[in-house]
């Protein structure tokens, strides 16, 4: 294992582009953080169930799954930057239409709306994570892409705290105006990319199996041959499983248990996407000197282990009315957020290493992934059905799932 202390963090040349991309981060992290606290509005709002709200979730993710592939396709042909301005007109599109379908006062109109962000988002992260790993020399690339992420770790800590604050301070929240005002700031940063050149990334003396050969199809020919790809592809979409239902669900465990209303929940989800983000910076920071798959290792048990905690102490504690041993779960899935932190960038960029030219092709297959969303229709269902503390019986198997890769990768 090469040291990455000496390795610079960015490539020459690509400092603009870098601050450019990781922007990005910051927008989509603050759209599918939303979500988490949407979910609660529409159960008031629209007098719906846990399980029905969860179609926001499905939907969302749904989009990312069957977008991802074409927005490979389209990243393939025309590249990164025309890839992101897409997806922004995208976001800006489905961001508008909250103005016109809230007058509707049901779900389904809402679910098209997302469905439409979500698409522009598959392109936007299709194009964005990649890229940010290629900015720069290969041994700092996990570095590189845990720093860009922090700054999507950033954009979701202040959406529970900003837009659930907003939501559940009156009765009468007009959902509209949060995406109204999202839908320009995005008009604004696709305007920006229209007119700032990105350099496309060129991958020279590869390997014959790993030239792109110009055909999705004979590229995801070659992405199935490879078992350590078709791990980590596991491993990000047990992690997506895992992360998103945990923040879907947290607001409604929190109200369920009592413990306090839908605005104060919203301010403790934010505050742990805050500890979640202050995770993604260290984690970049430690990664320089520690090996990225050893760090992920680490990592994984330690989400395992906050995850049988809340369990336990759920378990324990659910007839418990007034001793603070009750708000021991919560302390425990706060401490999921920092172990989880630097998953995702670490995972998706392990899985990408030394795939050259099949880069594009493989970022949009790990883009599928995201469609784990949908496995808060899982948790709603179950707690719907049974407790509020079972459901995390989902995200424990996911950790689980994620320390197998990162043992592969170590040995790898």
């Amino acid at each position: 294992m090469k040291d990455n202390a000496n390795k610079s963090l960015v490539g020459k040349g690509y400092l603009l582009p870098f601050i450019l991309v990781t922007s990005l981060f910051f927008l989509w992290g603050f759209a599918r953080a939303i979500l988490d606290v949407l979910n609660k509005h529409f159960q008031t709002s629209l007098n719906i169930s846990i399980a029905e709200s969860a179609m926001i979730q499905v939907t969302t993710y749904l989009g990312y799954f069957l977008m991802a592939i074409p927005a490979g396709m389209f990243i393939n042909k025309y590249g990164y930057r025309w890839g992101v301005v897409f997806g922004l007109v995208l976001y800006a599109v489905g961001a508008f239409l909250f103005i016109p379908v809230s007058s509707i006062g049901t779900l389904n109109p809402f679910l098209i709306a997302l469905f439409i962000i979500a698409c522009g988002l598959a392109f936007l992260e299709t194009s964005a994570n990649p890229y940010s790993t290629e900015l720069g020399p290969q041994e700092t690339a996990t570095s590189r892409l845990n720093l860009s992420q922090s700054f999507n770790g950033l954009g979701s800590a202040l959406a529970p705290v900003l837009i659930g604050g907003f939501l559940f301070s009156s009765a009468d929240a007009d959902v509209s105006m949060p995406y109204m005002i999202m839908g320009i700031l995005v008009v604004v940063v696709a305007v920006i990319f229209c007119f700032v050149k990105l350099p496309e990334i060129h991958h020279e003396e590869e390997p014959e199996v790993l030239k792109s050969t110009g055909s999705t199809v004979d590229n995801l020919k070659a992405l199935t041959k490879n078992a350590y790809f078709l791990l980590g592809l596991g491993a990000l979409l047990a992690y997506e499983v895992s992360e998103i239902s945990i923040n879907s669900y947290f607001v409604n465990f929190v109200t369920g248990m009592n413990w306090m209303d839908a605005a104060g929940a919203s301010y403790i989800l934010g505050f742990s996407l805050f500890i979640f983000m202050g995770g993604r910076f260290l984690g970049s920071w430690i990664m320089k000197s520690v090996p990225a798959a050893k760090m992920l290792l680490y990592c994984a048990w330690g989400s395992v282990i906050c995850m049988l905690m809340v369990i336990l102490t759920g378990i324990a504690e659910a007839s418990e009315t007034e001793s603070w041993t009750r708000f021991l779960p919560v302390v425990f899935l706060m401490g999921n957020y920092l172990c989880e932190a630097i998953m995702f960038p670490t995972i998706f960029s392990l899985a990408l290493k030394n795939l050259g030219g099949l880069t594009k092709t493989a970022s949009s297959l790990l883009m599928m992934t995201p469609v784990g969303g949908c496995g808060f229709f899982l948790m709603g269902m179950l707690a719907d059905s049974t407790t509020l503390i079972i459901p995390f019986i989902i995200p424990f198997l996911g950790y689980l799932i994620v320390v197998m890769f990162a043992r592969k990768a170590v040995k790898a």
